[in-house]
Protein backbone atom coordinates (compact mmCIF):
# COMPACT_ATOMS: atom_id res chain seq x y z
CA UNK A 1 0.00 0.00 0.00
CA UNK A 2 1.65 3.78 -0.67
CA UNK A 3 1.26 6.75 0.63
CA UNK A 4 -1.92 7.63 -1.95
CA UNK A 5 -3.98 4.56 -0.28
CA UNK A 6 -2.92 5.29 3.26
CA UNK A 7 -4.68 8.69 2.42
CA UNK A 8 -7.66 7.48 1.01
CA UNK A 9 -8.36 5.01 3.50
CA UNK A 10 -8.03 7.94 6.21
CA UNK A 11 -10.01 10.04 4.53
CA UNK A 12 -12.81 6.89 4.29
CA UNK A 13 -12.55 6.28 7.94
CA UNK A 14 -12.89 9.99 8.36
CA UNK A 15 -16.34 10.64 6.71
CA UNK A 16 -17.55 7.42 8.24
CA UNK A 17 -16.95 8.46 11.17
CA UNK A 18 -18.48 12.37 10.90
CA UNK A 19 -21.63 10.05 9.42
CA UNK A 20 -21.78 8.32 12.62
CA UNK A 21 -21.69 10.87 14.59
CA UNK A 22 -24.42 12.65 11.79
CA UNK A 23 -26.81 10.11 12.52
CA UNK A 24 -26.24 9.33 16.40
CA UNK A 25 -26.97 13.10 16.90
CA UNK A 26 -30.04 12.55 14.71
CA UNK A 27 -31.07 9.56 16.49
CA UNK A 28 -30.84 12.28 19.52
CA UNK A 29 -32.94 14.67 18.47
CA UNK A 30 -35.85 12.46 17.06
CA UNK A 31 -36.12 10.52 20.68
CA UNK A 32 -36.45 14.46 22.22
CA UNK A 33 -39.17 15.04 19.21
CA UNK A 34 -41.20 11.73 19.07
CA UNK A 35 -44.49 11.73 17.44
CA UNK A 36 -47.94 11.72 19.48
CA UNK A 37 -48.52 7.83 18.21
CA UNK A 38 -44.45 6.99 18.73
CA UNK A 39 -44.72 8.31 22.75
CA UNK A 40 -48.13 6.50 22.68
CA UNK A 41 -45.91 2.85 21.36
CA UNK A 42 -43.59 3.03 23.55
CA UNK A 43 -44.95 5.01 26.87
CA UNK A 44 -48.15 2.81 26.87
CA UNK A 45 -47.28 -0.35 25.29
CA UNK A 46 -43.15 -1.27 24.44
CA UNK A 47 -42.53 0.06 28.29
CA UNK A 48 -45.12 -2.63 29.72
CA UNK A 49 -43.61 -5.50 28.15
CA UNK A 50 -40.66 -7.99 30.04
CA UNK A 51 -38.03 -6.92 27.60
CA UNK A 52 -36.11 -3.50 27.26
CA UNK A 53 -36.66 -1.17 23.87
CA UNK A 54 -34.26 1.76 22.88
CA UNK A 55 -35.45 4.57 21.22
CA UNK A 56 -34.08 5.91 18.06
CA UNK A 57 -31.52 3.50 17.67
CA UNK A 58 -28.68 3.61 14.98
CA UNK A 59 -27.93 0.44 12.66
CA UNK A 60 -25.81 2.50 10.27
CA UNK A 61 -27.24 3.79 7.40
CA UNK A 62 -30.40 3.69 9.05
CA UNK A 63 -32.13 5.20 12.49
CA UNK A 64 -34.94 2.93 13.17
CA UNK A 65 -37.67 3.87 15.77
CA UNK A 66 -37.70 0.97 18.66
CA UNK A 67 -35.35 -1.80 19.40
CA UNK A 68 -35.52 -4.64 21.14
CA UNK A 69 -31.79 -6.36 21.51
CA UNK A 70 -32.87 -9.30 23.97
CA UNK A 71 -35.79 -10.14 20.85
CA UNK A 72 -33.49 -8.64 17.96
CA UNK A 73 -36.85 -6.97 16.59
CA UNK A 74 -37.20 -3.66 15.46
CA UNK A 75 -40.49 -1.95 15.65
CA UNK A 76 -41.06 0.98 13.19
CA UNK A 77 -44.06 3.39 13.58
CA UNK A 78 -45.19 4.31 10.37
CA UNK A 79 -47.22 6.93 9.08
CA UNK A 80 -48.79 8.32 6.16
CA UNK A 81 -46.17 8.47 4.17
CA UNK A 82 -44.92 4.89 4.22
CA UNK A 83 -48.07 4.33 2.20
CA UNK A 84 -46.85 6.03 -0.75
CA UNK A 85 -44.82 4.33 -3.46
CA UNK A 86 -41.74 6.19 -2.57
CA UNK A 87 -42.27 5.13 1.18
CA UNK A 88 -43.61 1.33 0.12
CA UNK A 89 -40.01 1.38 -2.07
CA UNK A 90 -37.60 2.68 0.79
CA UNK A 91 -38.95 0.72 3.57
CA UNK A 92 -38.85 -2.71 1.63
CA UNK A 93 -35.20 -1.64 1.21
CA UNK A 94 -34.78 -0.72 4.15
CA UNK A 95 -36.17 -3.88 6.02
CA UNK A 96 -33.75 -6.29 4.14
CA UNK A 97 -30.62 -4.12 4.64
CA UNK A 98 -31.77 -4.37 8.21
CA UNK A 99 -32.61 -7.71 8.39
CA UNK A 100 -29.72 -9.19 6.02
CA UNK A 101 -27.46 -7.27 7.64
CA UNK A 102 -28.10 -7.04 11.12
CA UNK A 103 -30.49 -10.04 11.14
CA UNK A 104 -33.52 -8.00 13.09
CA UNK A 105 -36.56 -8.75 12.59
CA UNK A 106 -38.41 -5.74 11.42
CA UNK A 107 -42.32 -5.32 12.56
CA UNK A 108 -44.41 -1.99 11.00
CA UNK A 109 -46.99 -0.70 13.02
CA UNK A 110 -49.61 1.49 11.28
CA UNK A 111 -50.19 5.11 13.25
CA UNK A 112 -53.73 3.96 12.88
CA UNK A 113 -53.36 0.83 14.79
CA UNK A 114 -51.41 2.36 17.54
CA UNK A 115 -54.18 5.29 17.87
CA UNK A 116 -57.33 3.01 17.82
CA UNK A 117 -55.89 -0.71 18.30
CA UNK A 118 -52.85 -0.37 21.19
CA UNK A 119 -54.22 -4.07 22.64
CA UNK A 120 -53.73 -5.63 19.42
CA UNK A 121 -50.39 -3.91 18.68
CA UNK A 122 -49.22 -4.87 21.64
CA UNK A 123 -50.14 -8.63 21.38
CA UNK A 124 -48.76 -8.64 17.93
CA UNK A 125 -45.35 -7.62 19.21
CA UNK A 126 -45.59 -9.82 22.17
CA UNK A 127 -46.12 -12.92 19.83
CA UNK A 128 -42.75 -11.69 17.87
CA UNK A 129 -40.76 -11.81 20.89
CA UNK A 130 -42.25 -14.89 22.07
CA UNK A 131 -41.67 -16.31 18.40
CA UNK A 132 -37.75 -14.88 18.64
CA UNK A 133 -36.40 -16.17 21.71
CA UNK A 134 -38.73 -19.31 21.43
CA UNK A 135 -40.51 -18.37 24.68
CA UNK A 136 -37.41 -17.84 27.13
CA UNK A 137 -38.81 -14.48 28.11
Amino acid sequence: MDERDSVKIMTERRAHTADAKTLHARASQMRKEMTPEERHLYYDCLKKMPVTWKRQCVFAPYIVDFYCAAAKIVVEADGGQHYVEKGLEYDAARTEHLEKTYGLKVLHVSNADIKKNIIGVYDYIMQAITDRTDGML
